[in-house]
């Protein structure tokens, strides 16, 4: 009898225990962020070491680190939805040149037409003014909860993630009504909080090996 009450307090104790652990340490899929799986709005940012850029030079977050705002979008070159981006993006990185904003584009797609050669082709053809970075081993992209190109995420002063998602509403410029990725910008800049910290990306699916 005696070792059956014992039997009885053990399994308790064990089910208390069990009962604190899911408390401290919840399932990994419960997130507070909507359209990303591993990151929210206030995390800190993932960083990226030596990554190859079209600039023939290794570069790492860490080399933005006089940027108030760094802005990371995920790009590659054959998506359609990034190329009709493209546009934007580039000037907006002009508008907010003397601003202390820096961008940055990552691809880490396996495509032939996405390899380092063809994206310095871009790059020049287009004359970025940002590093364009290839991440073959497509870490970050996982580290950042990307899944899509073009997918931006708005860094503040201290490296957390401000906003995250689309660049904006539509993929036609002239029927663009929210300016997501320039009123973030704007709102950190100016120390105000964003209106909106998360939007659903849209663009082409990356693939993960």
């Amino acid at each position: 009898m005696l070792d059956q009450l014992r039997c009885v307090r053990c399994r308790f104790l064990l089910l208390g225990l069990f009962g604190v652990a899911l408390c401290q340490f919840p399932p990994a899929d419960v997130r507070a962020a909507k359209f990303n799986r591993v990151l929210d709005h206030g995390d800190k940012a993932p960083v990226w070491n030596d990554l190859p850029g079209t600039d023939g030079k290794k570069h790492s977050l860490r080399d933005l680190k006089s940027a108030d705002v760094v802005v990371v979008v995920f790009f590659c070159n054959h998506c359609p939805v990034a190329k009709a981006y493209e546009q934007r993006l580039l000037k907006l990185a002009a508008a907010t040149k003397e601003q202390s904003v820096q961008f940055a584009l990552i691809s880490v797609s396996r495509y032939a037409a996405d390899n380092l050669d063809e994206m310095k082709k871009r790059a020049a053809d287009r004359n970025y003014p940002f590093p364009y970075l290839q991440d073959a081993s497509q870490k970050l992209a996982r580290d950042y909860g990307a899944y899509v190109t073009p997918q931006v995420f708005v860094l503040d002063r201290k490296r957390t993630i401000a906003y995250m998602g689309a660049i904006d509403d539509a993929m036609d410029p002239d029927e663009v009504t929210e300016h997501y990725l320039r009123d973030a910008i704007s709102a950190v800049l100016s120390r105000q909080s964003i209106e909106v910290e998360e939007t659903k990306p849209v663009g082409c699916h990356i693939e993960f090996d």
